[in-house]
Formats: C-alpha cells, structure tokens, sequence
C-alpha cells in the first residue's frame, strides 16, 4: 500500500481489515463480537525459527549445505589461513627472501619488483611495489603513513575478512599525504591530533596491499627509494606524529610456508576446512540476507562437533568440491565474463557483496584484485581462435592504432604460466606495457607484443614476453582504467597464431 509520511511517522491510506469488518457489522444493525481494541495489528512479525538441535539430517541434506558452506566459505578461510601464516615473523621483512610481511598490525615491504620465484600469491604482477600487511582490528587501530608521491601512480588497497575493499587511499581518489587511522568498526576511542582521517573496516580482521607504480629503469629504482622508506603502518600507541622511515632494501628474510609442484601455497586444505569454517563464522557477520545461511551452517557444524560420522561426510563433502568446484576457476575461461577476442574480464573485483561465484573464482585465481576503479582484468588462456596457448608457438598480439588500454594509470600484459605464476626466462622479462621505454610500434602506429618460447626475431626482442614450453596465460591489468574500460567498450587485442 501507499504510504504518506507525517511529523516522521509513516500513515497508512487504508484501513486494516479487522477495522473495516467491525464498522462494517456496527452498520448493519450486527453486535461486533468483543475483541482487540480497532486498529491494533494482529500481525507481530514472530522471531524466526532456527534449525532444531537434534534434528536427524539425511546424508544428500548434509551434503548440500556443506557444498554450499565450502563455496561461500573458500574465501574468507583462505584470507584467515593467509594471516595465520604470518602470525610467528619477529619483525617486518620477507617470507622467504621474496614476499612482504610484517607482524599482525605492521606493514612488511619490498624495494623492488616481486621475485618470480615466489608462490605465496598467485599472478602477481612487475608493475609495482607491493607491501603487505594483517590486521585484528579488535586488538587496536593501526595508523596507515601515507608520504607524497608526486606524480606516480600509487594506491593502498584495503580488504576486510571477505576480500571485499573499503576505504579509499590512492592517486585515484586525490588522498593528500599524511596519517590515517584505520579502526575496527565499533572502536570509540579518541583520534589522535594530526590524524588526517579514520577509515573503519567492515570486519575486526582486515589487510592491506599498498602497489606503487614504478618504471623498469635504474633512474626510476632510484628515485623511488625515498618515497618508499616512508610507507608504513603499525599500532596506534605508537603514533608520535612524525614519520617513521624504514630502509626496506635491508628487510629481513624468514622461513614461510613452501608450496607443492610450482602451484600457489595450499591455502584451503579441505580436511581442515570446517575447522577454519567455524572460526570464520565467529568474527565476520552476515552480510543481509546471509542470516539463514549462517543458520544452516553453524547447525551443521554443531552436529558435526557430536557425531564424528557427521564430521566424516562434511571433510568428504569437501574433498570433492575442492575438485569438482574449486579447482576450474585456475582456467581463465571459468572467471568473471567474456570481453572479446578470446579474452575474460573480472566483475565485481574486491567488491563481490554477494556475487560468491566471483568472489570465490577470484580467490582461487587471482586473490586481492583491486575495485573496478582502480583496476580492470583481462585473461585468457588460448588465442583469438579458441586454441589453447602453448609455448612451442609463438604469438602475435596485436593493439590496434591508439587501442592499447585507455587510462589514467597504467597498463601492462603479463605472461604466467600454467599455475598463475611467472616463467623463468634468461631475459628475466614476464611484463611488458607502460612502464617499458623501449616498445617498438609499427609504421601504422599499432602494437604487436610477441609471446613464445622462441625469439621472434631479431628487431622484436624489445616487444617479446618469453613463455615456458608448455601451457600459459596471459593478462592485461588496466590501472585507474578510463570509460572505456569501465563500460566494457574496449576490447582486448586479438592474438594470432605465427608460427
């Protein structure tokens, strides 16, 4: 029905029935039978029943929210089990001589591009700077440093416990240098003097992944030292208002965890999945609409904590959808939606709400992508024809005239292997775009980037991503991308088979 609103109260245009019935018999000369005053609502919204203690639960029913529990849930365990990883680093520094880390509430950071030899997190990218950092936001607030970057491309992408962003921090939304506070999103505590602002984190646990653009040149590697020795987060207690300076090329090195067959570290093992399931559950709240699911999730694993054959079903449940389900979306063709010429494109990156099948192809894939605005995806894994990739051909990839990616960034295509991972090569070159000098175009003014095993000949070297001999990807980041690539407008380049 209508509504009209008056001195903040909503009034209804029609009567309830119970009220139009009693007038109703009071005018046919009836005597009204005794009853509530008129007017008043029969209809309280009763308190929602939940799933019954006890209940005896057929195995197909068990299966089917457990199935469900391990799509949703594969992501935020796998955030969970990331932080767990770093909980024993002393100090900021480097797991295993290549990733950045830091204690929970402290930034780790590199000086330099990211090793390609590191499988902590798979299609990193050599565009870029990374750090990284966790935090348990219900411990304390963290104070974020942010120094003048002048005109580079730069931006601190905040994640809470969903891989979801919040805040705003970059080039992209004009953040002037300073410090920030970011705080759990119930702390009441008193904002220091000199705070430029608060950011507060949808959930207690959260991460940030700071990426400064920085060219392939040794005049850029210089000169973006300074810059970066002042980035850094770490607690509030010890905010003094001046900035901390860290010497991040003297980072230290510590063990961290290996992984198997050149695949990204085992994130999500299904045996222990409902372990970290429960966890989860305990420390990110439902987002609406996800009360019942929370429901049926926690009875579940109730159940399971009394009855060990309950438990047998859920670990089998998921074995099977860690193969079945999971384990496509490592095929770019399974991820975000078709964006022409062959190639995919991300939807709803790091800001996934309730689009679980992007959240969850991401994850596998490609976690910690940065929002839409801040930057655009496009993969593939086979050539404009549809064949799949294969080192022992080599590819043409050809931009149009003044079609290379439109933005206010920059851009790049990286080449990866099988796993998402970069292929050692003796040019030691796994991305080409922006921030390389010495891209040769064609008399027309197009681009054309070589991908193979194989040199495509002498005068194409400088426009060559070498491939490993077998199957690989390759993938275009569009950073602070312009209309076009935010509208879906642009196409990606076609890519021809040469030889």
């Amino acid at each position: 029905m209508a509504a009209r609103k008056r001195s903040g109260k909503a009034k209804t245009t029609s009567k309830p029935k119970s009220v139009r019935s009693a007038r109703k018999a009071t005018r046919s000369g009836t005597k009204s039978v005794r009853g509530p005053v008129a007017g008043t609502s029969l209809n309280h919204a009763p308190e929602v029943t939940q799933p019954a203690a006890g209940s005896a639960l057929t195995v197909p029913y068990m299966q089917a929210v457990a199935r469900m529990a391990y799509v949703w849930g594969w992501p935020l365990v796998n955030q969970l089990n990331r932080r767990e990883a770093i909980r024993p680093v002393p100090a900021p520094g480097r797991l295993n001589g290549v990733v950045p880390t830091a204690p929970v509430g402290r930034l780790g950071m590199l000086n330099d591009y990211i090793a390609p030899n590191q499988t902590f997190i798979a299609c990193p990218n050599q565009d870029v700077v990374y750090g990284a950092s966790f935090f348990e936001l219900d411990k304390g607030p963290v104070v974020i440093q942010v120094p003048d970057f002048g005109k580079r491309f730069w931006v601190y992408a905040l994640y809470d416990g969903r891989t979801d962003q919040f805040g705003e921090l970059g080039k992209p939304y004009k953040t002037r240098p300073g410090f920030y506070l970011l705080a759990a999103p119930g702390w009441k505590g008193t904002v220091p003097k000199g705070i430029a602002g608060v950011i507060r984190s949808p959930t207690d646990y959260a991460n940030a992944i700071p990426r400064i653009f920085m060219d392939d040149t040794d005049e850029d590697r210089k000169a973006i030292q300074p810059v970066l020795e002042k980035i850094s987060i770490y607690p509030l207690m010890e905010y003094d208002g001046k900035v901390k300076i860290i010497e991040w090329s003297k980072a230290p090195s510590f063990p961290g965890p290996k992984s198997e067959g050149g695949a990204e570290t085992k994130w999500v093992v299904p045996e222990k999945f409902f372990d970290g399931l429960v966890k989860v559950l305990d420390c990110v709240p439902p987002l609406p609409g996800e009360e019942a699911m929370y429901s049926q999730f926690r009875a579940l694993l109730d159940a399971a904590a009394k009855d060990p054959a309950i438990k047998t079903v859920l670990v089998e449940t998921a074995v099977a959808a860690e193969q079945e389900v999971i384990a496509p979306f490592i095929f770019w063709k399974n991820n975000g939606k078709p964006a022409g010429n062959g190639w995919n494109r991300s939807v709803n990156n790091a800001r996934f709400g309730v689009d679980y099948f992007n959240r969850v192809g991401t994850s596998k894939s490609n976690m910690y992508d940065n929002r839409p605005t801040e930057t655009q995806y496009f993969y593939t894994d086979g050539e404009t024809s549809g064949a799949a990739l294969d080192g022992g051909r080599t590819y043409a990839i050809t931009f149009p005239p003044r079609q290379e990616p439109p933005v206010n960034g920059f851009w790049s295509m990286t080449l990866y292997n099988e796993h998402h991972f970069f292929a050692p090569n003796p040019l030691n070159r796994y991305s080409l775009g922006t921030k390389n000098k010495s891209l040769e175009r064609n008399a027309d003014g197009s681009l054309t980037l070589y991908a193979g095993s194989k040199s495509p000949g002498p005068g194409k070297e400088s426009n060559w991503l070498p491939a490993p001999p077998g199957r690989f990807s390759l993938y275009i980041r569009a950073y602070w991308g312009k209309k076009p690539i935010l509208d879906g407008t642009w196409q990606p380049p076609t890519i021809a088979r040469i030889n």
